[in-house]
């Protein structure tokens, strides 16, 4: 890795595709398209002076709307190394909010794929398509390039890029980051991911995403490791031959990708092994199958990293039995985002680790009997604030420039963190017991009947909104013959034992006092945690079973 001279992602541009020249910098993994770093740099540099000659200035704000792909980070490391702003929207949104965003981002520039130019609206007519970025005519274009005139220098606290999350509360904040925010934080993870050139990063999550983007994107890039994406949402049927062609080194991912792993393929074989009765022989037992499991993975996995929420207590544990290289992480968007973190074969069960090198971290208010008190953060890291929106960026920080991350933690005497929950999800018990839906949900969800579940409050009680799993339905059909009622009888048998089955495993003042069937897959954010703000009890769809 090469010294850079100044933490910006121009510098970051220019001395990647100059160091690592020859090697593969970003790819498909069908090799339908692949760029090379000393092509990297020239590339960006025919993107970002056609943005000059459109009339854009420093400052402008320029829209990224596209699939993983190669020419996402041409348009990216083009904008910013060019002393733009990049606004990097997420695929799922809807049309409206992509309106709202073009809008209040106030964006002089739209670059879009083919596929999505329809989320556009009224906009698609003046986007510039990414899939012309490494065209035979912007390669062409690239070999008279000149990099160093395109990119002069930048600040590096101006301002790199806008991202706007689906918030808590429904509405999208406008994330400001700068150049050091992003570039500081590639640097200080390197305690935890270290790439190196021969490494190959195989790309699932959504790059508009901070942890994708951060960790994955600019951190292979600034330490000369290939960056592959598939042409299609990473499912069984794409993502494992993906895997055995490409045979990555590096991964990351959130909890539910390998939950499903673990639930729908590795426990069932398990719980198949009379030996598996024993739980002495468990240890050694999950040692075997995490063995087939790093050869599903394509055999070469030395760093799986997880975040974006907490990591099922069965799962986490399943893969340290099975000495599985699984790192975990903990950050926000507004941290750029890694805030704390253990590498590989040096986690501890539950917790995220410590802080990140040069970042601050401190439990405020704590409980005089718990130590429990809300994270907050400070180091270079941290966001310049919301967009245009002065008094939500007052709300999270402190008189003291501290940032409130809304989260509750403990830190351990080796200042390892631990996360409890959010601070608004929270539930006051009858008797002031802090209660945390999270951790109530993981028992739930280790149940084999449940696919997912949320826990809300309602009155005095705890209620489980319980989604099962496809073959659990289709099973109470069969046997109810079509009858709704009988459908519906057996439903609610099985939710009761499902209740029965998680009180037990929990504090009184915690118990769950109903579970109610939820039909549909609850909507998610792009790190697949539940849009929490959306569902309510009122008008259930099914019933469900009551404490007696």
């Amino acid at each position: 890795m090469y010294k850079l001279i100044s933490q910006t992602l121009r510098d970051v541009l220019m001395q990647s595709s100059a160091a690592y020249a020859e090697r593969p910098a970003l790819g498909m993994v069908d090799g339908s398209t692949v760029i090379y770093y000393k092509d990297l740099a020239p590339l960006a540099s025919v993107f970002a002076r056609g943005l000059f000659d459109a009339g854009l200035k420093r400052g402008d704000r320029v829209l990224l709307l596209s699939e993983n792909r190669p020419e996402w980070g041409v348009a990216y490391l083009g904008a910013v190394a060019a002393g733009f702003v990049i606004v990097p929207i997420l695929t799922e949104f809807h049309p409206d909010q992509i309106a709202n965003i073009l809008q209040h981002s106030e964006a002089k520039a739209v670059v879009a794929s083919e596929k999505l130019r329809q989320k556009l609206g009224a906009y698609a007519g003046e986007t510039v398509m990414v899939e012309s970025l490494a065209s035979q005519k912007a390669r062409k274009a690239a070999e008279s390039a000149d990099p160093a005139a395109t990119f002069p220098p930048v600040e590096e606290d101006s301002l790199a890029a806008i991202l706007y999350t689906s918030g808590t509360t429904g509405n999208s904040k406008g994330v400001m980051l700068s150049h050091k925010n992003l570039v500081s934080n590639v640097i200080a993870s390197r305690s935890i991911i270290r790439m190196h050139r021969t490494d190959k990063f195989l790309s699932i999550l959504p790059l508009a995403h901070t942890y994708e983007c951060t960790l994955g994107f600019l951190n292979g890039i600034t330490q000369g490791s290939s960056n592959w994406y598939l042409d299609k949402p990473p499912v069984a049927s794409v993502l494992l031959p993906a895997l055995k062609k490409l045979r990555p080194t590096i991964m990351l991912s959130v909890p539910l990708i390998m939950e499903k792993i673990y639930r729908a393929s590795v426990l069932p074989k398990l719980q198949k092994m009379g030996l598996y009765k024993h739980e002495a022989l468990r240890p050694l037992l999950h040692w075997l199958a995490g063995l087939k499991l790093k050869k599903t993975f394509g055999g070469r996995i030395r760093f799986f990293g997880i975040g974006g929420s907490a990591v099922a207590p069965d799962v986490e544990a399943f893969l340290l039995d099975a000495r599985f290289a699984y790192a975990i992480g903990y950050g926000l968007t507004e941290t750029a985002p890694l805030i704390a973190g253990s590498a590989p074969h040096h986690t501890t069960l539950r917790s995220t680790g410590p802080a990140l090198k040069g970042v601050d971290m401190r439990i405020a208010d704590p409980k005089p009997d718990t130590g429990e008190g809300e994270i907050q953060v400070r180091g270079p890291n941290v966001m310049q604030g919301y967009f245009k929106d002065p008094e939500r960026t007052a709300e999270v920080f402190t008189q003291d420039g501290w940032f409130r991350t809304g989260d509750l933690g403990i830190f351990d005497d080796r200042g390892r963190l631990f996360i409890r929950g959010r601070l608004k999800t929270m539930i006051l018990g009858a008797s002031g017991e802090n209660i945390y839906p999270e951790e109530i949900e993981a028992l739930i969800n280790k149940s084999a009947y449940v696919a997912e579940s949320l826990v809300v409050s309602e009155g005095k009680g705890l209620v489980a909104m319980v989604q099962l799993k496809q073959e659990v339905i289709d099973d109470l059909k069969a046997k109810a013959m079509d009858s709704m009622e009988d459908f519906e009888r057996a439903s609610e048998e099985l939710l009761e034992f499902v209740r029965k089955e998680v009180n037990s495993g929990l504090a009184a003042f915690s118990k769950v006092s109903k579970v109610v069937l939820h039909h549909e897959p609850f909507e998610k954010t792009p790190t697949m945690k539940i849009k929490r703000f959306l569902y309510t009890l009122k008008g259930p769809k099914a019933k469900g079973a009551d404490q007696k």
